[in-house]
């Protein structure tokens, strides 16, 4: 039993990473390109709060209950894009570190680390 339902929370979490228009977005901030583009996207966080906020306002004037879902929904991806912050900045000083550091110590093809060989022993007459 717990067999299966490992399994289907796995396939869950595939369909939801491959296919969640926020899950895509994150995922593309998240390549080298995306990277200088993770602290504004925390402003769309903003936009997340504020139809959260519009839907509990419907709820209170006699909204049905399902909109209950999508206010949990939005607030659920408000706090992703919030994460996204920190959690690019980190990406990318270290992606930066990287570079600067290929830049400055090239690696040539002929200076792989290789084990050295001791020099012939000379004999003296």
């Amino acid at each position: 039993m717990l067999g299966v339902i490992w399994m289907l929370s796995n396939h869950l979490h595939g369909f939801l990473r491959r296919f969640m228009p926020t899950n895509i977005f994150l995922a593309g901030l998240f390549t080298r390109r995306g990277l200088k583009w993770g602290v504004p996207a925390m402003l769309i966080a903003g936009l997340y709060i504020f139809a959260a906020a519009l839907c509990t306002e419907l709820i209170e004037q006699g909204a049905p209950g399902w909109v209950n879902p999508i206010v949990l929904l939005f607030l659920w991806d408000a706090l992703k894009f919030i994460a996204v912050r920190p959690a690019s900045l980190v990406c990318l000083v270290r992606v930066r570190a990287r570079e600067a550091r290929i830049r400055y110590w090239p690696v040539s093809d002929g200076a792989r680390c290789e084990p050295m060989r001791r020099a012939p022993a000379r004999v003296l007459h």
